[in-house]
């Protein structure tokens, strides 16, 4: 497959299709704020806009490195769904009962996202079709059927078990043995999602300013280029990005994820392939994939491609190397044969954030101000809200201008994790770790066995992932 007509890199398709926004104007020197809150994309801005709702009168000022959206908030998948990093590990560490409040909580959240946006007219191409996850192989159906039945204990009662014949009526997956669906999803446009709210937290009064990077969070300081901002709360909302502070290099790993998206598909085609309630689509293989039905008929599918970069750098411009474009369309060709002819028009990369134990959380030190939220591990599109609306919370509570709320008592509140491992054990460790899953899903192709391979469990030992 030719890609020399394939638009590779450049922020995003969804930035390409939507424009970048007009520039806002750097930092012009030190200054003084009630809180500052370093980072411009999903986590940031509901945090600046839930936060100057509450209380109208704080002075809040949002730093961007380069402009709002320009990480992972511009590069998604688009996924808007109930899915949170960490939740069977809360549940050992604060019960089930609290990891269940939880999930409620991030199913809550995606009607959230949806009422909000509608409310500050923001149009994001939202459609709340759901989220349906395939299995392919033996395997992959016993992980899904277990799959289900615990996000049926964690209180998912609409939650939706499908034959392969049921599973055909909704999208035409080659190969589908059977699904799982669940109403809490919706997919999205990320570019318009984040251009919008930026819009909406600039017109309540907050202060944006762009090509301002941080080189250092501190108490009470964060430190740029152009001067130091000062305020009693400082809060890190830079996920995927951390590493990039001084003293955060081995924090939150920048795994990086990249996707394709082709033209506009004709309607013979879609005729084939069905996908009419444009649910949000992925699999139970350990290597999954993620996939979405834009507003303009498209396919757009991701997976994890090229996991991490040495030193935990990032590719700031999203590109992407040419065997990993080639790797996605041929997935795509297996999950849709009909597509074989069809062009790709754009290839992109980002990164996303991953703790040492794949726990995403929400913290606010009382003793020094500074917050940070993250860890998302590729689902932040919805769990960045519930964490903004919960740094709200506590710093309303630090402040001494309301107490506890049903938020700041969640298990993943104040968690704490260690370090991950200093190169070059960090890059083995990764590699390592999807080469060990990529070869699992092939064994699982062609074994009639319902469970899972056993490189895959000790990919996920060695991970810190279970």
């Amino acid at each position: 497959m030719s890609t020399v007509s394939t638009v590779v890199g450049g922020i995003s398709f969804w930035y390409a299709q939507e424009g970048t926004p007009a520039p806002r104007e750097p930092l012009p020197g030190d200054t003084n704020v009630d809180v500052c809150i370093v980072g411009g994309g999903y986590t940031g801005l509901w945090t600046a806009y839930y936060l100057k709702k509450a209380v109208p009168f704080l002075n809040i000022t949002v730093l961007e490195a380069k402009f709002c959206g320009y990480g992972a908030s511009g590069r998604n998948g688009g996924w808007l769904y109930n899915g949170i990093a960490g939740r069977d590990r809360y549940a050992k560490l604060h019960g089930h009962d609290a990891a269940v409040r939880l999930q409620k909580a991030m199913n809550d959240t995606v009607g959230e996202v949806v009422r909000t946006a509608a409310e500050e007219k923001i149009d994001a191409d939202i459609h709340q079709g759901g989220v349906l996850e395939v299995a392919h192989t033996p395997a992959q159906l016993a992980r899904l059927k277990d799959f289900h039945s615990v996000e049926i204990a964690f209180g998912e009662s609409d939650r939706v078990l499908r034959g392969a014949r049921e599973t055909a009526e909704r999208v035409q997956v080659t190969g589908a043995v059977g699904s799982t669906w669940t109403p809490h999803g919706a997919r999205l446009h990320p570019a318009k999602l984040v251009k919008g709210l930026a819009d909406a937290v600039e017109a309540l009064g907050v202060t944006i300013h762009e090509s301002t990077p941080v080189t250092e969070i501190k108490p009470k300081h964060a430190v740029t280029p152009y001067g130091t901002v000062r305020a009693p709360y400082v809060l890190r909302c830079t996920e995927g990005f951390t590493a990039s502070l001084k003293g955060q290099k081995r924090t939150w790993l920048p795994m990086n994820s990249s996707m394709i998206v082709t033209e506009p598909l004709p309607a013979r085609i879609w005729d084939a392939i069905g996908w009419e309630g444009r649910e949000t689509l992925g699999d139970m293989a350990h290597a999954y994939f993620y996939a979405q039905r834009t507003a303009d008929d498209r396919i757009a599918l991701g997976g994890r491609g090229y996991p991490y970069r040495f030193g935990s750098a990032t590719d700031n411009d999203g590109r992407t190397q040419p065997a990993t474009v080639a790797a996605l369309r041929d997935l795509m060709v297996r999950l849709f044969p009909v597509t074989a002819g069809v062009h790709v028009d754009h290839a992109w990369s980002g990164v996303l954030g991953v703790p040492r134990d794949w726990c995403a959380t929400v913290t606010l030190d009382r003793s020094t101000g500074l917050g940070y939220a993250g860890g998302y591990v590729g689902s932040g599109v919805a769990t960045a809200n519930l964490a903004a609306r919960t740094l709200r919370d506590l710093i309303q509570q630090d402040s001494g201008q309301a107490g506890p709320t049903d938020l700041t008592t969640l298990p993943w509140v104040n968690h704490k994790v260690r370090r991950w491992e200093p190169e070059p054990f960090r890059w083995l460790g990764v590699h390592g770790m999807y080469a060990a899953y990529r070869a699992a899903d092939r064994r699982e192709t062609t074994s009639p066995r319902p469970g899972t391979d056993p490189i895959a469990k000790i990919a996920d030992r060695i991970a810190g992932r279970h």
